[in-house]
C-alpha cells in the first residue's frame, strides 16, 4: 500500500519521545507538550498513545543535578523523582486541552508474562475506551538493567504491537534516515526505507548527555513494528509535527510494513517477548513439519532439556542446533522425556491419558 494511505486510515497511533526531544534549554520544553497536546486535540477521531522518555531528565532537573546519575541506583531514586514530576507537567498542560491522561509504567520482565501481558493490553485498550491518553515509560524506578529498551525505542515498539497500532511515529533529534552523518552537509535523507535490513547499514548509534538511543536502536526497533505490518515514521522536531505527517506532509523517513501475514496476538508476544524455559530437539521429520505449518507430534521429538511446566515456553532446536523457533508446550519435561520418539497411541498409554500433540500449531512460531 501506498505511504499517503497508510497514514490516512492511521486510526490508532504510538508517538514516541525520547529525552532529547523533551529538553530544552537545560529543562522540560513544556512548548513542545503544549504543542502536542494542541495537536492531538486537533484530532478527535484518532486515538494517541505516547511513549515518554524524560523520567530521569525530569528527576535530575527536579533536583537540580548537573548530569545523569552513573550509577544504577542513583538513576532509580532519581527517576521515581522524575515520573511525578514528568506527569504533573504533561497533566497540567493535557488539561487546558480538555484532555485526560493516564500514565502506564512497563518492564520488559512485566511483558515477558503472558497474563501481565494480556493485563497490559486490556488496560491500554480501556484507556482509550475511557477517551484517555495513555502515557508509557519504562518504569525506570524498578528497572533492574542501566538500559532495557534503548531510550524506549523498543518499548514504544512493543507497545505498538501490544496496541494494534496503525502507525509508530518516533520523534528523533536526527530527524530521519540519512546516507551519513545528518551533520555532514553532503548527507542526504532517505525519505523512504522498504528494505529495512540494507537500510541498517546507514545507521550510526550515538549516546547523548540524557538520551540513551541512536539510530540503529530505532531502526532495530521498528523492525519490531514493520514486523507486525504497523509502518514507521522516524521524524524530526518540528512545530506541529503531528498534523504535519497526519496532513500527509514529505517529513522524516518512512519506514513500510513488512507484506507478511500479521501475527496472531498469541504468536507476536511467542516470537518477541517469551523466555523459553527449555529445549526440545527435533528430527529432521518434524523440522520438515514444523516449518510446514505443522504442530509437533512426541513422534518428533529427539530430545528434551530443562526444566518447565505445562503452557511454558520452549525453544524448538533442530539436530544441529539451530534454533528454529519457539512453542508453548502441552506437557511438562518429565512427561516428554518418557514419550519423545513415540506415536501419540504409544505415548497416551504410557501416559495413561489421551496425548495428541506435544505443542500444537496456534501455539508454535516457527523463524
Amino acid at each position: 500500500m501506498e505511504k499517503s494511505k497508510l497514514i490516512e486510515k492511521a486510526k490508532r497511533i504510538v508517538v514516541k519521545i525520547g529525552s532529547q526531544i523533551l529538553e530544552k534549554d537545560n529543562d522540560i520544553d513544556t512548548d513542545f507538550i503544549y504543542s502536542l497536546a494542541n495537536q492531538i486535540k486537533k484530532y478527535p477521531d484518532k486515538e494517541f498513545i505516547i511513549v515518554s522518555s524524560g523520567a530521569v531528565l525530569a528527576g535530575i532537573k527536579k533536583l537540580k543535578l548537573p548530569s545523569k546519575p552513573k550509577t544504577i541506583t542513583e538513576k532509580q531514586a532519581i527517576a521515581s523523582v522524575g515520573q511525578a514530576y514528568l506527569m504533573q507537567i504533561y497533566d497540567k498542560i493535557f488539561s487546558q486541552k480538555d484532555i485526560i491522561i493516564g500514565q502506564m509504567l512497563l518492564t520488559i520482565e512485566g511483558l515477558q508474562d503472558r497474563k501481565r501481558y494480556l493485563y497490559a493490553k486490556e488496560t491500554l485498550n480501556k484507556l482509550i475506551e475511557f477517551k484517555v491518553v495513555p502515557i508509557i515509560n519504562e518504569n525506570d524506578a524498578i528497572a533492574v538493567e542501566e538500559i532495557v529498551f534503548g531510550d524506549n525505542d523498543y518499548l514504544a515498539a512493543h507497545v505498538s504491537v501490544l496496541a494494534d497500532a496503525d502507525l509508530l511515529v518516533i520523534i528523533s533529534t536526527a530527524g530521519g534516515l540519512y546516507t551519513d552523518d545528518p551533520t555532514n552537509p553532503q548527507a542526504k535523507l532517505i525519505a523512504e526505507v522498504k528494505d529495512l535490513d540494507s537500510a541498517i547499514n546507514f545507521a550510526k548509534s550515538s549516546k547523548s548527555k540524557f538520551g540513551t538511543g541512536g539510530m540503529r536502536s530505532k531502526l532495530e526497533a521498528a523492525k519490531i513494528a514493520v514486523s507486525h505490518s504497523i509502518p514507521v515514521i522516524i521524524s524530526p522536531k518540528t512545530e506541529d509535527i503531528l498534523e504535519k505527517i497526519l496532513t500527509g506532509q514529505e517529513i522524516g523517513t518512512f519506514i513500510h510494513p513488512s507484506k507478511q501475514k500479521k501475527m496472531s496476538g498469541k504468536k507476536s508476544w511467542l516470537a518477541l517477548l517469551s523466555s523459553p524455559k527449555g529445549r526440545i530437539v527435533v528430527d529432521k521429520g518434524a523440522e520438515k513439519a514444523l516449518k510446514e505449518g505443522k504442530s509437533l507430534l512426541p513422534s518428533g521429538i529427539k530430545e528434551v532439556e530443562g526444566i518447565f511446566d505445562v503452557k511454558d515456553t520452549v525453544a524448538i532446536v533442530n539436530e544441529e542446533g539451530i534454533i528454529l523457533g519457539k512453542g508453548i508446550v502441552n506437557l511438562n519435561y518429565k512427561d516428554l522425556k518418557k514419550i519423545k520418539g513415540l506415536k501419540t497411541t504409544e505415548a497416551s498409554k504410557i501416559l495413561g491419558k489421551d496425548i495428541e500433540e506435544a505443542v500444537h500449531r496456534d501455539n508454535l512460531v516457527i523463524y
